[in-house]
């Protein structure tokens, strides 16, 4: 897997869950293209790893866990946000209202229409540009996702709680993680003060 990256995260997350210490497994830092060519090959015995390399792991190998089953089980979520500075939060409130609910909308045709999402729709055509995967791999791979609703979104589960917040405790063990791998130096006390559930209140009313 890649180091100090999501996979490395949840994978070092995922074997202490099992009760597996990390220093007894040889973890290795590759590449997406590198880990594609060393699981081609029967180099590495297993990865944690995202698409389209997922998928073509997938073609031979078989799922133990995903990082859905991690959070779930941990409370440590890895997650995709959207991020501003605050500044741009405070001129640009209405077009975040907007993003924000466009985002939200998207998020719940596909939960609910998850059927029409097939290889050849403009959908899954347009996820695949976007990710580098093979149209026909897409329907499969976004089924392990998670896309919770604006409502979910702004409850203590992700950005609502301060403090409790599920944005704001996987932040702090992030933090933890990659002070541990040296990419920074310190942690903060609080990491609410970065997670704004606003936007996703109003997409939910």
């Amino acid at each position: 897997m890649p180091y100090v990256s999501t996979s490395h995260f949840h994978a070092l997350v995922a074997l202490q869950q099992a009760g597996v210490d990390p220093s007894t497994v040889k973890i290795v830092n590759l590449r997406l293209p590198e880990v594609a060519a060393a699981w081609e090959r029967g180099n590495i015995d297993a990865t944690y790893i995202w698409d389209p390399v997922l998928s073509k792991a997938k073609q031979n190998g078989r799922v133990l866990i995903t990082s859905g089953q991690v959070a779930k089980e941990s409370g440590k979520a890895t997650f995709d946000g959207l991020v501003v500075s605050r500044k741009f939060a405070q001129d640009n409130a209405a077009f975040l209202n907007g993003l924000v609910k466009v985002l939200a909308n998207t998020d719940a045709q596909y939960r609910d229409h998850k059927a029409a999402w097939i290889a050849n729709s403009k959908e899954v055509k347009a996820v695949a540009q976007e990710s580098g995967a093979a149209a026909a791999d897409v329907p499969a791979s976004l089924a392990f996702y998670a896309f919770p609703s604006a409502s979910e979104q702004a409850s203590t589960t992700w950005l609502g709680g301060g403090q409790q917040s599920g944005a704001a405790k996987s932040l702090a063990a992030t933090a933890q993680f990659l002070k541990q791998h040296g990419t920074i130096q310190n942690v903060l006390a609080d990491y609410s003060t970065g997670v704004d559930p606003r936007f996703v209140q109003q997409a939910a009313k």
